[in-house]
Formats: structure tokens, sequence, C-alpha cells
């Protein structure tokens, strides 16, 4: 009987052709359907019955995986960084070593942490919008490609309805201290480019060995010297009973009034009253954040109307290329266990 994999995520043609050698493949899920457009129901249903099931974002839950399970399914395998789609407790229950592609978005979201944390501290946002919205604007002209000769463009003279006034003008990178809350893979990655623009990058990590940290340029320190050194503090934090809610008032007490908090993470890191409230009574300068409690973000939530506030619609880990590199790694994975190889990406369930 031939062995049959249940495929939900893109993995490249020349490791499919390989699969194919040893087993028959069956689109299924979001790569049949469409991102966005499965149920668990209709997932369950269309990967049952057998050995191999991988997944992208489709959800799988205790009783999902006790079906499949109870159906043959031998392996399992869930193309994410962090697959919390995949009841924990029923790979533990029934004994799957589940695989996942760690720091497949690794450079995406740290690139893009990057960019929040430049647009937020130079108020780049806010600047773009006012403009658009109609601030700091001259009068309509009749014709805009007759420029003036004026070998000075500046906008205008600096009083209190100047826009540097308004929006602010920020401060550099170059210099400053990044602190980094969880050195994994893009915690490394941030860490690497905040290096390259001069900053000194601090990080704390209770589970990663310091030598490892240090080896990259970047100091290992307590959480108290993490809190209180930080000019921007980034969070890299997994969701986890031990990190829920972790960042809280205790946190931003300790805080540099002038810092700045940006999360590419997961909201329920933060403790979200606690976070308002430091943004409201200026506990800390600003935050950018990719990331909500709920999403799409309720149209009410204050975040929406603070102006030392960055938001983007979690969208951090979404380039062109982190299909690609997701597939690959999952792709090795899929043919590792089809050849009887060690695999390398293994989801530990007990953290």
């Amino acid at each position: 009987m031939k062995r049959t994999l249940a495929l939900c995520t893109a993995i490249p043609e020349k490791q499919l052709e390989e699969i194919k050698k040893y087993c028959d493949i069956t689109i299924c899920g979001e790569l049949k359907h469409g991102r966005g457009n499965v149920t668990e129901e209709q997932t369950r249903n269309e990967c049952i019955g057998h050995e191999m099931v991988v997944l992208g974002d489709e959800v799988a839950g205790y009783e999902t995986v006790k079906m499949w399970h109870e159906a043959g399914m031998k392996f399992i395998g869930c193309a994410k960084g962090t697959p919390v789609t995949v009841d924990a407790a029923a790979l533990e229950e029934f004994g799957y070593e589940m695989s996942y592609t760690p720091g497949r978005n690794a450079v995406a979201v740290a690139e893009f942490t990057i960019g929040l944390m430049i647009a937020s501290t130079r108020n780049i946002t806010l600047s773009s919008t006012g403009l658009q919205k109609g601030e700091h604007l001259g009068p309509p002209v009749d014709d805009i490609y007759d420029v003036p000769d004026v070998k000075n463009v500046i906008w205008g003279p600096l009083d209190e309805n100047h826009p540097f006034t308004d929006y602010g003008i920020g401060f550099e990178l170059y210099g400053r201290t990044l602190g980094i809350a969880g050195y994994g893979a893009i915690g490394k990655q941030v860490a690497i480019r905040a290096l390259a623009l001069g900053m000194e990058v601090i990080a704390y990590d209770p589970y990663c060995p310091v030598e490892q940290i240090e080896s990259d340029g970047v100091t290992s320190v307590s959480l108290d010297d993490l809190l209180v050194r930080s000019d921007i503090l980034s969070l890299h934090l997994p969701v986890l009973p031990s990190t829920k809610g972790i960042v809280n008032r205790e946190w931003f007490s300790k805080m540099k009034p002038t810092a700045y908090l940006i999360n590419t993470a997961r909201a329920a890191v933060i403790d979200q009253r606690d976070f308002i409230e430091a943004l409201e009574s200026e506990t800390i300068a600003g935050a950018a954040i990719d990331v909500f409690w709920q999403e799409p973000i309720p149209a009410n939530h204050p975040l929406l109307k603070m102006r030392n506030v960055t938001l983007t619609p979690h969208m951090a880990g979404l380039t062109v290329d982190v299909d690609n590199w997701s597939g690959r790694m999952m792709g090795d994975e899929v043919l590792a266990y089809l050849r009887g190889e060690p695999r390398k990406y293994i989801w530990k369930t007990s953290r």
C-alpha cells in the first residue's frame, strides 16, 4: 500500500518531485481552497486517513489530532514558526514529534521591526498621515510644475504651527541602546541589523546560553538591566503560560520615560490595560505594534487615537519570500521522515 501525504501548504516543486517518489500527495486545506477559506472541520475531513499531514495556518484541535491518530497518521508537520494552531496536549498524549519551520520569517520580521523602530522614533507615520489629512500644507497653486527659484527650500518659519514642533523630530538609532526580550531566531536577526546601524544591543533570554548571545556582539543582561537601559525595547517572546501578560506595569515602571516599545511577536505577552495606561500617562514615550489582542483591532480601541503609537495590521512576517523558505524547510522534514533519517525541526510542546 502506497504512503500518502495530505498537503496544506506549498513545498517547492523540486522537493515535491522527490517526495512523489515515496508517496501520493493530496492537496488539502488552504493550499486547495485559498488562505482564510478553510474551517477546522473541513481540514479534518480532507486530511483524515493519510499517513502524513502537513499544515500551514489550518487549525488542528485536540479532537482533530485524535481522529487523525486513530485513522493512522504517523507524521504531522506545521509550517509555522510558532505552531500554536495545533493542540499541544494531543501531540503529547499520542506521542507525536511535530515538524515545524522555526525562523522561516525571521528576516522578514527583523527587517520590519527595524522599520517600526525608525518609523516610531522619527514620527514617520504620524507626519505622513498628517500631511495626507491636510495638516501643515501651503495654499493651492495654479501650476505645481511652476517652481520658484529658491535655493534653500524649507517648510516655512519654525513656530508653534510647524510640523517639527507638532510631530516632533525624534532621535537617531545610532549610539542608542536596543533591548531584545527573547533571543530566538528573530531576536538574533534584529540584533545583527541593529548592530550594523551602530546601536548598542543588549538581550535578555534565560533559556539562551550567554555565550551564544555574546558571540553575536550582543551583551546578555538581566531583565532589570534590560528594562532600565533600553532606549528601545523589542519583544520577541512566544505566548506561553509563563509569558502571557508578562510585559506589565512593573516592566513599564522600570523603563526610561523616553523609551519606545516595539512588538512584532504576539499581543498576549503584554498586559493590555497596563500598556494603555503607560502610554496615556507617558510612563514610556511611545510604541510600535504589529499585533493585537483581537484581530482585526476593534474600531474603538484607544491605541487608534494615540499620536505616540505606530500601528500596522499584523504584516511583519509576510513577504513574497516567506512561503518559499517555509516550504523548503518543511520539504526537508518530510523527505527526512520518508527516508528514515533524523529530522531537524521538532516542536517542543512542553515549554
